[in-house]
This record gives C-alpha cells, structure tokens and sequence, in this order.
C-alpha cells in the first residue's frame, strides 16, 4: 500500500510541474509575494491536526459567533463557496445572519444600502462602488453573494478602507475592519456575522488577533479556502477527496479548488488588468489624493477611532465621486434625498460654471470638468463637513434662526476658500481693500443674504490663510476650528465674530509693522 508521502507526489506531480510556470509568470507582474504580511499567512498554516467532512465543516460553521472566511479574489469558488456557506447557516427559527465584506468600502455603505432596498438598479450599483476600478475581480460570484445575502440575510456591511495597494497601511485595515465588526456586533446582538476577506489578512496575528481585541467573548471561527500547503499535505490522505482538514481549535480550512486553479485565475486577471481600455479620466484617486493632502496638511488622523481633536474614521466618510456623464444619477441621488428642483438646478448651474461641486446632501462631488481651484475648494468643503460630522443629510438645520442660516454659509464659504489657497496657492488673493467687510464694518451682505455669505466668507478664508502663512494661525488651530458644530444656535455668529476679531488684530500688527 502506497504510503502518504507517495500518493501526495503521485497526485500532485503533474499540478506542480504546470504550476511552476504559472507562479514564475505572476511573480514577473506582482512580487508582493515576499512582503513580510503576506509572508506571515503562508507560515501561520503548514498543517493540520485533522480530516473533516461535509457535516463536521457545517458542524464547525452552526458553533460560531463570527465566521471568518478566507477570499481568494480571482478565484469565482471563493465567492460562491461563502454564499453556500450563508445559505447554510441562514435557517428558519435560528439566528439571524449578517454579512460584512471587504470587497465594498465602509464609506459606500450609503451606496450598498440604497441596492439592498432595491432603490437603484445592478448596473448602477456596480457602477458607484467603482467595482471594476476599484476591485477588478469577476463581478458575478460576488454578486450573487450579495445576493443570497439580500434574500437570507438581515444586512450586509462594507468594511474596508483604503489604500487598499499599500501594504504599509494594511495593518491599519485590519484594526479598521475590527472596529467595523464590532459596531455590527453592537446593531445586530443576536445575529452571526459571516465575514469574507482577503485570505492574507486571516493570519492569527492579522484580522483575527485585532478582532479578538474589539470582541474578547465571541466564538470566532476562521474559515480558510484552499491554502496551499495544506491542500498539497492533504493529497496524501487515503481519501479521494478531502472537503477540509481542522488546523486547529477555532481554524478549519475548506477545499472547493486547487492552487493551479487558483493561479491560473490570478493569472488571466493579470492579463486582463494589463489590456484596460477603460475611456476617459478616473478622477476619483485624484479627489481622494487632494482630500489625503488637506488632512495630512491639518494632522487629521485619518484612522480615529473617536470624535475629539479628530473626525471619527475620515477614510470611511470619502466623499462619492460623479464624473461626466453622471448628470441624471446626481439628480436622481439629490431628489432620494429630498433636495428641491430649484436647489438641484442652482448645483447644475454651479457645475456648469466652475466645473465641480461638493453635494453634502449626499456627501458627492460632481465633477464635470478638473479645474484645479476650485476642486480644491469642494475638497475643502467635504472635509469642512467631514470634520463636522457626516452623514448630514441637509448642510444647515432649516430650523435655527435665518441670521443663524447665514453665519453657517459664511463660515463654510470661509473653510472652502482656505482650503483652495492651501491646496492651490495660485489662486488669486482678495484685495486688502476689502478687509473692512471681514471686520464687520459693511452690512451691505444683510441685504443680500446668498451672494453677501459666498463674499464675507471667502475674504475671511483668505484672512485666515494670511495668519496661517505669518505663522499667527497653527495648522492644529485651523483643524479645531474645522471641527466646531456651528450649526448650534448662536454658535457660527459667535465664531465668526471670534474669527473677525482676530483677524482685525492681526491687520493692525501688521500695519503697524509695516
């Protein structure tokens, strides 16, 4: 009888010979390979204390609070594997099941509960969770997952962040993932959280461990699929097939593929990937890298997990991105939102004449075409709310005072233009003829609420942005100032005339200098 060493070379010889050549062709387009994170998956799984079965793999699946599974992007098993697995534990009369994915990121959650209510279609959905830009994988297993989850599940959750190609930031990932499982935990108590991730961020010391922090009582399982060195152990075992093997007390691993099945996958989606005719501009990365800017320039912690000095996760509060020809999914976005025909037709107006606008109401901007200024200034003015709290579903409270309505317009007229000057030094600077108005000493704007708000404020955004450069203004004050809610009765006034105050003092140094 042939012993376990012999049947493994039997069995595998010809799949490794083939395989060899797959793995030197991927390593020629992607050597992330050898990086230490990915690195630490590889040895954390090299055997296995047991065989399973069917039933003793479901068995494993129906004792967890927290299903773990392990995706392989290109490989369509992996999804279907997890919708199959969702189905199975959704039952009548059991627990509830939620599912969290990493495919999506936790700021287009607004996006993915729009498709789970059936309010857009599954082009559109695609479409603005910037699927096959973003992701790049074969849409329909995930979809279909999504979809078992719609029919079966109680939710489903974005739970990424990026930058998704930075392996220097993945941990960071990891502790953001965590947190997004724990704030399920806290919406859905009784539910069991079925979650499908990268296979390298399941690691024990990955995902897994950062989980264990958030949520010390759970029962998490690990769910692995198709790891190499324990499907190339198990060909030696007598069984024909081997559904999965037990690594240890809370890790199983599933096989549903081989590794040449796998890499011939990533392979082919190499080559696709390296023939993109994709047509026109992306601009997103480029908002996104503008918004990385203005925060790195603030020291906005991207990754806060508190609202105090910071605003709560920024990475998850990035702003959609419309591009040309997204005209009618914004109006149809803004009227979901309750925002009037004529509100909707001031914004396309704006569009029309600077190029981009920053949509609060659905926290979007809509870039028609890239004019450097004044991006920089519907950046500015994301954050602006950000910093404030989002989502915000209306930019000012209709119910404060109209004297109230104004100082809010002057101030976030005040963040956006300083932003632009930040960002975009270029920009032409307001006379200082016009300082007086800052002052306060001209009431020509009570008389002409919209126009008076958009030109005190963009002077007081340029005053600021002369204190900062004299050194006068600290990059850690403007951030404080960007983080007041001003929308409280009486407390943009009150900020304003601080500011005002300020401002007039500085001038007169200056002056006096001078």
């Amino acid at each position: 009888m042939a012993s376990a060493a012999n049947l493994r070379s039997r069995r595998s010889v010809a799949e490794l010979a083939a395989l060899a050549g797959v793995e030197r062709e991927i390593r020629t387009q992607d050597s992330t390979g050898r990086r230490k994170y990915l690195q630490d998956y590889t040895r954390a799984f090299r055997t296995y204390e047991s065989v399973l079965d069917g039933e003793a793999l479901k068995a494993a699946a129906r004792a967890a609070d927290i299903l773990l599974i392990g995706d392989y992007h290109a490989l369509p098993a992996s999804q279907l594997f997890a919708a199959s697995l969702l189905e199975e534990r959704a039952q009548p009369a059991d627990r509830p099941v939620v599912l969290g994915v990493e495919t999506i990121f936790a700021r287009d959650q607004h996006v993915l509960d729009e498709w789970w209510r059936r309010e857009i279609s599954e082009r559109e959905f695609r479409q603005r969770i910037r699927f096959d830009i973003d992701w790049g994988y074969d849409w329909g297993p995930f979809y279909a997952l999504l979809v078992a989850a719609r029919e079966h599940g109680e939710a489903i959750y974005g739970l990424d962040c990026m930058p998704r190609e930075d392996l220097r930031k993945i941990s960071a990932r990891d502790r953001h993932a965590a947190h997004k499982i724990a704030e399920i935990r806290e919406r859905h108590p009784r539910a069991v959280v079925l979650v499908l991730f990268g296979e390298s961020h399941l690691a024990p010391a990955h995902l897994p461990r950062e989980i264990r922090k958030q949520l010390p009582n759970e029962r998490v399982l690990t769910v692995l699929q198709n790891v190499d060195a324990l499907y190339w152990r198990a060909a030696g075992e007598r069984a024909y097939h081997v559904p999965g093997v037990k690594v240890s007390d809370n890790v199983v691993c599933a096989f549903n593929s081989t590794p040449l099945e796998k890499y011939e996958n990533y392979r082919l989606h190499l080559s696709r990937w390296g023939r993109s005719d994709q047509e026109g501009p992306d601009l997103t990365p480029t908002i996104y890298n503008l918004v990385d800017g203005l925060a790195r320039f603030l020291e906005i912690d991207r990754y806060s997990s508190h609202n105090s000095t910071q605003p709560r996760f920024l990475v998850d509060l990035l702003p959609e991105v419309y591009g040309t020809g997204s005209s009618g999914q914004v109006v149809r976005a803004l009227t979901r939102a309750k925002v009037s025909e004529d509100e909707i037709q001031d914004l396309l107006e704006r569009v029309e004449a600077q190029g981009s606008a920053y949509m609060p109401e659905i926290n979007a901007l809509f870039v028609h075409e890239f004019r450097m200024m004044y991006v920089a200034e519907e950046v500015s003015r994301f954050l602006h709310q950000a910093c404030r709290g989002l989502p915000r579903r209306r930019t000012i409270n209709p119910k404060i005072a109209e004297k109230d309505r104004f100082y809010v317009r002057v101030l976030e007229q005040a963040f956006g233009y300083l932003g632009s000057r930040i960002l975009y030094p270029a920009r032409p600077a307001i006379e200082a003829k016009h300082y007086e108005i800052v002052s306060g000493r001209a009431r020509h704007s009570d008389r002409q609420p919209e126009l008076g708000a958009e030109l005190l404020g963009s002077m007081m955004g340029n005053a600021l942005y002369d204190a900062y450069l004299e050194g006068r203004v600290t990059r850690t004050g403007l951030r404080r100032l960007m983080l007041v809610h001003i929308e409280e009765p009486g407390r943009a006034k009150d900020i304003y005339n601080q500011l005002a105050r300020k401002v007039r003092t500085l001038r007169k140094k200056q002056s006096r200098r001078q």
